[in-house]
């Protein structure tokens, strides 16, 4: 314990010791100031770690969304490609409405479809007797309808492109509905192509569906997206960076893909 006397001397030391304090207050602040920056990198390296050593939790998660979002798409593309086809090269009373119709929710809102399916499989709604509420199935039901008009609009823009002469002469030689789609499909194969792609993409990645009807429950129906906004509320940075890389990947590889198929699509009309 010092003891500071009177005079310009206990003035001196007083002022002194103020100004270490203040000296001291502004290192723990600077150091406070540093700290989140050494927190995303110490989280950044965490999740490449997770990723590296092929953490079972992490994988897990990915596993799950794979499964639900490729089991809606191949639930969903083949009406979607017939409905597409049909608005494409079939006339008949409010086809430009339907048109207008599935533009219109392309740009539907993730959150919408998961209110809407929410209320259907709830307890009290039509469809709550199948118990598939905070289960995959809803899931795979949610993104079945946001991936629905994704697949008609493009698939329509994909037949659309194709030689016209190419149905009338399927016609000509007498081939019935199915013949002239699945003729069309293969001239339009590239385009068709471009719309599983785009539309997976749409839903691998979309969260406020998923979160509403699936629930989020671990092992169950916690895929990437709802994963990543649960470990980011909670404070855990290292698997939500982890899987946004493997969200980010996949991205890429679509987009590279999609690129791909349009490309062809242009170079084979």
């Amino acid at each position: 314990m010092v003891a500071f006397t009177g005079g310009p001397a206990g003035h001196r030391c007083v002022s002194s010791a103020r100004a270490s304090g203040l000296r001291a207050h502004g290192h723990r602040a600077g150091a406070g100031r540093d700290r989140p920056v050494n927190g995303v990198g110490s989280a950044f390296t965490e999740a490449l770690g997770l990723l590296i050593s092929g953490d079972p939790a992490l994988w897990e998660i990915v596993g799950v969304s794979f499964s639900v979002s490729l089991r809606a798409i191949l639930v969903a593309t083949p009406p979607a490609l017939v409905v597409g086809y049909v608005l494409a090269w079939h006339a008949f009373p409010g086809r430009r409405l339907l048109v207008s119709l599935f533009e219109t929710l392309l740009a539907l809102p993730a959150v919408v479809v998961g209110l809407t399916v929410y209320l259907l499989l709830s307890r009290r709604g039509p469809l709550g007797d199948l118990g598939w509420l905070f289960t995959q199935p809803a899931m795979i039901v949610g993104q079945i309808v946001l991936a629905f008009p994704i697949l008609v609009a493009m698939s329509r823009a994909a037949f659309r492109a194709v030689d016209p002469h190419a149905l009338e002469t399927v016609r000509t030689l007498g081939a019935g509905s199915v013949r002239g789609f699945t003729t069309l499909a293969r001239e339009a194969q590239f385009g068709l192509g471009a719309a599983v792609i785009a539309a997976f993409g749409r839903i691998i990645a979309e969260v406020g569906s998923s979160m509403m009807v699936g629930g989020n429950i671990l092992h169950h129906t916690r895929n990437i997206p709802t994963a990543i906004a649960l470990e980011t509320s909670k404070g855990s940075f290292a698997q939500g960076i982890a899987l946004g890389l493997v969200l980010l990947t996949l991205a890429l590889g679509l987009n590279v893909a999609l690129g791909w198929f349009q490309a062809r699509g242009a170079a084979h009309p």
